[in-house]
């Protein structure tokens, strides 16, 4: 089935790069997204088994999936409302949706694979056609943004690459050669540690470009900020989700081993360093989808955070990253609007949207208070949560320096988000204001009712499918 997948997503692809016409470009957008939601049904019916021996349908696979398709529908319909404002040509139209269509395609395998190999190879592919996305407006900014996308992607693949050979010597070790998730578990004990060590460090450092944390966080502001918002959206949300998949399905491979403690403070203090990082950026941003970008990494520290301190850290942080999803997805698909309006994303000349825009406005609001994981978001159970594990694991000065952090945050990013909001912008004319449809609010509206829905009154699927992604970690 995955092979089927594949092979009709591809041929999408390559028909959408070299066709110009306008309605079947589109029509074949919305083929795929069918071609999608078919997909993603059949791998929740066959759930639990294993497809072409380097993919099965496991239980974070699952669940990462199924948010990956919700979101890829108003990611589809923001990219038509996107282009047809800007009255794309029919070449840059093309290779754009064609680039989308390949990211969701790569994101989805990446999420299934059970090889590491294979991962480190759609992980890859997300590179290629990011690439094309951040580059689409072809100025010198865009130009700026995808090479330094591209350099450090490229030399955070050769850190996993030189991981996987790591791992290839300590699993000689053991007398095998299969990389599989599940064999690397099998053969956890007799691994040999020096080279895994070598092989988590290099592998883990190779996913933080994906993921959003300390030290290669840098590939992805650029590439939030200069790519469409649509596109924008998903590199924040489901392509960071893969890079948590790259390191998390590894860290299980870690925790079964003696290295345990090591990779926990190996995860805890690139966590630590990546929300002092985004505390730091997120004082001084003036620009708002630059805040939107580190605001991202302030969540993937809190994630790995619950990651590193264990127990019911590790439930809330695969909670916190579906949750965080919809969110950060909603706030880039409202920023369309909030450039159509003001022409601007600087937060210096933009403001009082409440008055240009009442029902976006409403999103941002409703984004900032779920971002900001105050009550009724549904990150603030999951951030909760996190705080009870580092509570439980004895990290108390931990803990308190990063709430310190967080209120430094969210006193900022709540500073910038109420100027947006209610503060008339300097020497702005507003006799040209572009009008929106309340209509284009809605898929945000539903994305952020759904993180609400999810964190307060998760249903019982929902839970066991967390809970069986964690069935083989060490209680």
């Amino acid at each position: 089935m995955v092979i089927t997948y594949l092979i009709v997503s591809v041929a999408i692809v390559i028909s959408l790069f070299l066709l110009r016409d306008k309605r079947l470009v589109y029509s074949l957008l919305g083929l795929f997204l069918v071609w999608q939601g078919w997909f993603t049904t059949q791998a929740c019916l066959h759930f639990g088994t294993t497809d072409a021996v380097y993919f099965t349908y496991d239980s974070l696979g699952i669940l990462l999936l199924v948010t990956l398709s919700i979101i890829a529908v108003p990611a589809a319909l923001h990219s038509y409302i996107y282009i047809e404002n800007h009255y794309e040509p029919p070449r840059s139209r093309s290779i754009y949706i064609g680039s989308l269509v390949l990211l969701i395609m790569a994101i989805s395998a990446g999420y299934l694979s059970n090889h590491i190999a294979v991962t480190w190879i759609f992980t890859e592919i997300t590179t290629l056609s990011a690439s094309a996305l951040i580059y689409h407006h072809r100025n010198k900014l865009a130009l700026e943004g995808t090479w330094k996308y591209v350099f450090i992607c490229a030399i955070s693949i050769t850190f996993i690459f030189i991981g996987i050979l790591f791992l290839s010597l300590s699993l000689q070790h053991a007398g095998s050669d299969d990389l599989s998730f599940s064999n690397l578990l099998a053969k956890s004990k007799e691994l040999n540690p020096v080279w895994l060590q070598m092989a988590f460090l290099f592998i883990f450092t190779g996913f933080t470009a994906k993921l959003g944390l300390v030290p290669m966080f840098t590939a992805g502001i650029d590439a939030k900020d200069t790519a469409p918002a649509p596109a924008g959206a998903l590199m924040a949300s489901v392509l960071m989700n893969l890079g948590f998949v790259g390191i998390f399905r590894f860290y299980i491979v870690i925790a079964n081993t003696p290295l345990l403690h090591w990779a926990k403070l190996v995860v805890g203090i690139a966590a630590f360093l990546s929300l002092f990082v985004a505390t730091v950026y997120m004082l001084k941003v003036k620009n708002v989808k630059r805040m939107f970008a580190y605001s991202g990494i302030e969540h993937m520290g809190i994630v790995m955070l619950g990651v590193a301190a264990g127990g019911i850290g590790y439930y809330a942080a695969i909670l916190h990253i579906v949750l965080h999803a919809f969110v950060k997805s909603s706030l880039f698909f409202q920023y369309n609007q909030l450039y159509r309006v003001f022409q601007n994303k600087s937060i210096t000349h933009i403001g009082n949207y409440f008055k240009y825009n009442p029902t976006g406005a409403m999103v941002l609001l409703l984004g900032f208070i779920s971002s900001a994981a105050m009550p009724p978001s549904g990150l603030f159970v999951s951030e909760f949560l996190i705080f009870k594990s580092l509570f439980d694991a004895k990290q108390i000065f931990v803990l308190i320096a990063v709430l310190l952090l967080l209120t430094m945050i969210i006193w900022s990013f709540g500073k910038n988000i109420f100027k947006v909001l209610f503060v008339p912008a300097e020497g702005f004319d507003d006799s040209r204001v572009a009008r929106t449809s309340p209509w284009e609010s809605l898929s945000q509206f539903l994305l952020l009712a759904t993180a609400v829905y999810l964190g307060l009154n998760p249903p019982p699927i929902f839970v066991q499918l967390i809970k069986e992604s964690l069935i083989l970690l060490p209680q």
